[in-house]
C-alpha cells in the first residue's frame, strides 16, 4: 500500500497542464488566475459540501492506506486537493483545443436540442431512481445544468461537449486508478444501495455526469467572471458552421 498515491494522482494530474499554463507565446494560461481560480474556489465550495454530507451518509468512502491521514470536515486532504487541482486540469485541455482549433464545435442546431435532450433524459432516470442518493443528486445537478443551458443558452456549450469528450480520456484513467482498476482495493470506494450500481470499468455511471456538472459550471463561471473583469477573451465560444 502506498499512502502517498491519491497524493500522487492529484499532482501528477495537475502538473503537466500547470507548466504549461506558463507558455507565453500562444495560450499563457496562467494571466486569468485570478477568475479561474475565482470559479474553483466558488464550485468546489459546492461540491466540497456535497462530499462532506455523502461521505457522512456512506454514499463513498476513502481507503486510509492510500492517504497520508491529513482530514478536515470528515474528508481528507487529497480530497480537497482534487477540486482545485482537477478541474484546473480538465479544463485547460478545453481552452488548448479551442485555441489551437478554434472552428471545432457542434453546429448550432445540435448546440440546442442537445441539452433538452440529456435534460429530459437525466431528470427521468433521477426520478426513476427516487431511493438511490447519489443517482438523484448527480442526474438531478446535470439535468438543472441542462435546462439552464437550454433556456441561457451560453454558446461555449458548443465547444465544450466535444472538448468534454476528449476530457474524458484523462478522467477514465484517473478515476479508474481511483476506484481499483489498478490497485487491490479502491483509493475512493462506493455504497451500491446508493448509485445504480452500473459501471464502466470501475466507475460508476454516475461519476460521468458527476464531473461533467462540476467541470461545466467551473467553465461557466470563469467566463462570467472573466467578462465581468474584463479580461480578453480566449476565444469567442462561437465556432462557425
Amino acid at each position: 500500500m502506498n499512502p502517498y498515491l491519491y497524493l500522487i494522482i492529484d499532482l501528477l494530474s495537475f502538473s503537466v497542464p500547470f507548466i504549461y499554463s506558463f507558455e507565453r507565446k500562444r495560450i499563457h494560461f496562467i494571466q486569468y488566475w485570478k477568475p479561474y481560480f475565482g470559479a474553483l474556489l466558488l464550485v468546489g465550495s459546492i461540491f466540497i459540501i456535497w462530499d462532506v454530507f455523502f461521505t457522512i451518509w456512506g454514499v463513498w468512502g476513502f481507503n486510509d492506506d492510500y492517504l497520508i491521514g491529513w482530514r478536515i470536515a470528515t474528508l481528507p486532504i487529497e480530497e480537497w486537493l482534487f477540486f482545485l487541482l482537477i478541474p484546473y486540469a480538465s479544463n485547460f485541455i478545453h481552452y488548448a483545443l479551442v485555441y489551437f482549433l478554434p472552428r471545432f464545435g457542434l453546429p448550432k442546431s445540435v448546440a440546442r436540442f442537445l441539452p433538452v435532450v440529456f435534460g429530459v433524459v437525466a431528470l427521468s432516470i433521477a426520478i426513476m431512481h427516487f431511493d438511490r442518493l447519489y443517482t438523484v443528486v448527480s442526474f438531478g445537478l446535470f439535468s438543472i445544468l441542462m435546462f439552464l443551458q437550454t433556456y441561457y443558452r451560453p454558446p461555449i456549450f458548443r465547444t465544450y461537449m466535444l472538448s468534454f469528450l476528449l476530457i474524458l480520456i484523462p478522467f477514465l484513467v484517473v478515476n479508474s486508478w481511483l476506484t481499483g482498476s489498478f490497485t487491490n482495493e479502491p483509493i475512493v470506494f462506493y455504497n451500491n444501495t446508493k448509485n445504480l450500481g452500473i459501471r464502466l470499468g470501475t466507475i460508476p455511471v454516475e461519476d460521468f455526469f458527476y464531473c461533467f456538472s462540476l467541470l461545466y459550471s467551473n467553465i461557466l463561471i470563469f467566463e462570467y467572471l472573466k467578462k465581468r473583469f474584463g479580461y480578453q477573451q480566449i476565444d469567442s465560444g462561437e465556432p462557425t458552421e
